[in-house]
């Protein structure tokens, strides 16, 4: 049987050369859209590794606060006293400009035994930066006061960064180098990893280091954690007490609101782009049917043939469906080959599970669609009477 098929499919092999490229280019096409839904939706089901709700921005300018180190010292914490005393606020704490949502980011090398990790996203945080947007220790602890007088620097790291430095060995109290391995750092804990860029967007590896006197000059982000009480009245009073102790523009920003924008950028090209394969996908839908449709109409002298010698209707219908499934296996296997290479390559630097899981999920839905479309056709051929078609003939 699938030599007698093969051999009808060799013979007609030009006519069946745009039926080929047709599936071979809606699986590329299909492949594409379902790796970037898949990578999407893989990063989406990832925990967050934060709460953002309740949670405030504040960004300030620093030209006018205070130049000596003590006196600035002195600023941030009357200003940190008199935030706390707002019975709307629970936690209060200051950052660089790099917080979640921000649109900003900041990155550094770090070496350990010889191997170098590029683009690690460099956090300078306050004490109370865990409390505010509770974030996973999984491992040791967060910064303190008594980290300020220490002879070591201390950071703390996220759990994919550990991974890859320690494996499943423990990191806490552990060393590791900045990027020239000129300096160490000692680690003092893991947290759980979190992703800063949105919800469909990964975390990268990620590194926190404690605000110092230094870097507190550069500082102009205060992100307060407020009570269900924080209304839009207390909001107007919060931005005359932090204009009035900076002495420059304010801007507070919600931070769920800067969630919502920052999921948007990444929902609506996803969405247009998925309009536009469907409409690619429902044109190669017609453009397949209407090739089977033309091929069956062209073969009404033999198929009239094969019913008056004694086939029947349903071999009839089966042996057109099974020459498309052929055909579509053989594109497959051409379209597979150019699939493959993005995992093999690591292009993009995707997980190749995105790319497997496409794949399979691409096969499927080729193999549903030609079905589909070579259904009714098969059915109509089958229903063709050999009297007439021999007559037509």
């Amino acid at each position: 049987m699938f030599k007698h098929l093969f051999k009808l499919i060799w013979n007609k092999r030009k006519q069946n050369f745009l039926f080929l490229s047709e599936i071979l280019i809606s699986f590329l096409v299909i492949f594409a859209v379902f790796s970037y839904l898949t990578y999407y939706y893989q990063n989406y089901r990832k925990p967050l590794g934060f709460e953002y709700e309740k949670v405030w921005s504040i960004t300030y300018g620093n030209r006018q606060l205070p130049k000596d180190l003590d006196s600035l010292n002195t600023f941030y914490d009357n200003l940190t006293k008199s935030l706390k005393a707002m019975p709307q606020i629970e936690q209060v704490t200051y950052s660089g400009s790099n917080y979640p949502y921000s649109d900003s980011f900041m990155s550094t090398g770090l070496t350990h035994k010889g191997k170098k990790f590029n683009n690690v996203s460099d956090f300078r945080v306050s004490d109370d930066y865990q409390k505010v947007w509770n974030i996973s220790l999984l491992e040791g602890r967060w910064f303190t006061p008594e980290d300020a007088v220490s002879k070591d620097r201390g950071v703390i790291i996220n759990e994919t960064l550990k991974t890859e430095m320690f494996g499943t060995q423990n990191a806490a109290g552990k060393f590791i180098s900045d990027y020239n391995g000129a300096n160490k750092l000692k680690v003092l804990g893991v947290i759980a990893d979190v992703k800063m860029n949105g919800d469909f967007v990964p975390g990268n590896n990620a590194m926190f280091s404690r605000l110092d006197t230094g870097y507190l000059r550069w500082t102009n982000t205060a992100l307060l954690k407020v009570r269900e009480t924080a209304d839009a009245t207390f909001e107007s009073k919060l931005y005359k007490l932090m204009a009035t102790a900076t002495n420059s523009s304010v801007e507070i920003q919600h931070v769920d609101e800067m969630r919502d924008a920052r999921n948007k950028q990444t929902i609506i090209p996803m969405t247009i782009f998925i309009i536009i394969a469907s409409f690619l996908i429902i044109n190669v839908a017609l453009g397949l049917f209407g090739v089977l449709w033309y091929n069956i109409n062209k073969r009404k002298g033999e198929i009239g043939l094969r019913r008056a010698i004694g086939a029947s209707g349903n071999a009839v219908s089966y042996q057109l469906v099974m020459e498309s499934i052929i055909l579509a296996t053989m594109s497959l296997i051409v379209g597979c080959f150019f699939a493959i290479q993005f995992p093999l390559l690591n292009i993009y630097n995707v997980p190749a599970s995105v790319y497997v899981i496409s794949i399979l999920i691409s096969i499927v839905f080729i193999y549903a669609l030609v079905f589909a479309c070579s259904l009714y056709p098969g059915k109509q051929a089958a229903g063709i009477h050999p009297a007439i078609a021999l007559h037509e003939e």
